[in-house]
């Protein structure tokens, strides 16, 4: 843009380049007669046409001054074009302006009211919302809390049981307190299936040895002894081992350590003509009992060769249930006198009961008799005393029986 008297004009006009064209024009048409004027000197020859071209030439700028003056005034007209239209472009560029300013008004105070109603249900919805979340969190808090409670009883039980495991381990690596707890367990199985005076606990054998259970079974078999004091120390090596070396010991130690066993109670408590002709090893677990019998079974046949029978907690019930058969069954052989004596007595009292239920069957049947004549004099009584109270009007009736029944029965 390039302003003349107050007045732009645009480069890109065409009005404005012709005249830029005309100057140039103009310009170069100087130069050139600045040129030939110089020439002049040179060549006195040349004068004349330079004169001609030169008048020429003044024409020519004498047009283009001409031309210059009609584009000023189309310059201008153009300019007060563009001014008008400026101003017509800005009245109308502002009235619209001013509409879409009124249509953007109306549409943010339309959006003003959606958004704040909008807000309102989205308050509402999330006041229902976190009433409904501070219920149940109050009810998963409630029940969190109970469950907590719960599981604070359970570790107080699993610190109880902890200790109780220790305790049991502390039981069970001390020999002699292991013996006791085999003992105990043996006593509390042998009280629950067999009778009090079937058997006796720490007896006192012949040969001075105490077994830790005597059970006093008829002959045959006889008492027999149960041992509850097995060896635990090989059987704890053995499932503690780590390595190959460790196993294979541990493996040795049970094998001779229950071997040795075997052959103490078959010594011991197997006596004759004292006890019977058998003893049994009493296992406190039934880990033990399957470790044994799945892999050493040749201790298993060498008890059996040595009549040293291996029982666990639970083959032991099953074996003592057994043995209480066979003391119920001979204490009914020992009663079998007193059982016939009583079955005697209570055939006499039954054919007594028989005759006595006879003489009342009899005594009944008289009694029926006796209350059917009662039932006959009074109806006959009962119809004379009707005729008695209508004397005055009816004659009597002669008596339809001539004879009056005795209310006594007759001997005879």
């Amino acid at each position: 843009m390039i302003e003349i008297a107050g007045t732009q004009y645009s480069l890109t006009d065409p009005m404005v380049l012709a005249v830029l064209a005309g100057a140039g024009v103009v310009l170069l048409i100087l130069i050139l007669l600045f040129l030939s004027l110089r020439a002049a000197s040179r060549s006195a020859r040349m004068a004349e046409p330079l004169a001609r071209q030169m008048a020429h030439l003044g024409q020519h700028v004498q047009q283009l001054g001409q031309g210059q003056d009609q584009l000023r005034g189309g310059l201008q007209h153009v300019s007060d074009a563009q001014a008008n239209a400026q101003v017509q472009v800005i009245q109308t560029v502002e009235s619209r302006l001013s509409a879409v300013q009124q249509q953007m008004n109306d549409r943010l105070a339309d959006n003003a009211m959606k958004s704040t109603r909008a807000l309102a249900d989205m308050q509402e919805r999330m006041k229902e919302s976190l009433h409904g979340s501070s219920k149940q969190t109050a009810t998963s808090l409630t029940q969190l809390q109970e469950r907590l409670a719960a599981i604070d009883k359970a570790q107080d039980n699993i610190t109880k049981l902890s200790g109780d495991v220790l305790s049991l381990q502390d039981i069970l690596s001390n020999k002699q307190t292991r013996g006791a707890f085999g003992e105990i367990q043996l006593n509390d199985i042998v009280s629950k299936a067999l009778p009090a005076d079937s058997f006796q606990l720490q007896a006192t054998l012949s040969n001075g040895r105490r077994a830790d259970c005597l059970i006093h079974l008829p002959n045959p078999p006889g008492p027999i002894v149960i041992d509850s004091k097995f060896p635990l120390e090989a059987y704890e090596a053995l499932i503690s081992a780590t390595n190959d070396l460790e196993l294979k010991a541990a493996v040795q130690m049970f094998r001779s350590t229950v071997r040795k066993h075997i052959t103490d109670i078959s010594e011991k408590y197997i006596l004759d003509g004292e006890t019977a002709d058998g003893a049994l090893m009493f296992l406190p677990s039934e880990a033990v009992y399957a470790e044994l019998h799945g892999k050493f079974p040749e201790l298993v046949q060498e008890s059996f060769s040595k009549r040293v029978w291996i029982v666990s907690p639970t083959t032991c019930m099953a074996t003592l249930n057994t043995m209480r058969a066979i003391l119920k069954d001979a204490r009914m052989r020992e009663q079998t006198g007193a059982i016939r004596k009583e079955l005697g007595l209570l055939h006499k009292d039954v054919d007594r009961l028989g005759d006595r239920v006879t003489n009342l069957d009899r005594h009944f049947g008289q009694a029926a008799k006796d209350i059917s004549e009662i039932k006959i004099s009074a109806e006959k009584a009962g119809r004379r005393a009707q005729r008695l109270d209508n004397f005055d009007f009816e004659e009597l009736a002669p008596d339809e029986t001539p004879g009056v029944v005795p209310l006594t029965r007759q001997e005879g």
